[in-house]
């Protein structure tokens, strides 16, 4: 989203179905066509690969944020137990750190999930003052749009456009932004 300027005009081609847009990825691809984004209804397996995106990176960050949770979770424990408010019973320090592993846990759990929440937001340009970049309404119920930038094309408008209507598109159509 970030990567589109103002007066950005794109050529949308609209797809019936999955298999035909993951293929058409392919052909348009191998036609020189640069793809800016294709948007779909639910998960296509592979169009990923087929665009040429590199391999995400979030598990490393679920991780980190699960080990933050982890070291901040035993942090707490230990202060809590050993200076701010520690239970001796029969003389003894009751401090172990297996009696917080719920708490441990937790907290991991915690910091994961909203760590993942705000690298998705941050990831994705989203928030709560964004305007999405909607390229076709039907894209959310059942239909497939590829879009493609034409200022980052060398090949011309009609040209993009028999190429996406040989590869499969029922309809293509003009956005402006």
């Amino acid at each position: 989203m970030s990567d589109v300027t103002n007066n950005s005009k794109f050529l949308v081609g609209i797809y019936d179905d999955d298999d035909v847009v993951l293929h058409a990825v392919k052909e348009v691809k191998t036609a020189g066509v640069r793809i800016h984004e294709v948007y779909t209804p639910f998960p296509i397996h592979g169009l990923d690969v087929a665009l040429g995106h590199p391999r995400t990176r979030l598990g490393i960050a679920a991780f980190l944020f699960g080990l933050s949770g982890t070291i901040t979770a035993l942090t707490l424990t230990a202060y809590t137990e050993s200076f701010d408010w520690p239970m001796i019973v029969g003389g003894k320090d009751s401090y172990s750190p297996i009696v917080y592993v719920p708490v441990i846990f937790e907290l991991t759990v915690l910091f994961c999930a909203l760590g993942m929440v705000g690298t998705f937001l941050v990831s994705n340009g989203l928030g709560p003052t964004v305007k999405p970049l909607m390229y076709d309404l039907r894209t959310t119920d059942n239909k497939f749009a590829m879009a493609i930038d034409l200022s980052k094309n060398s090949l011309g408008e009609g040209d993009i456009e028999r190429i996406l209507k040989n590869s499969g598109a029922a309809e293509v159509n003009i956005k402006q932004f």
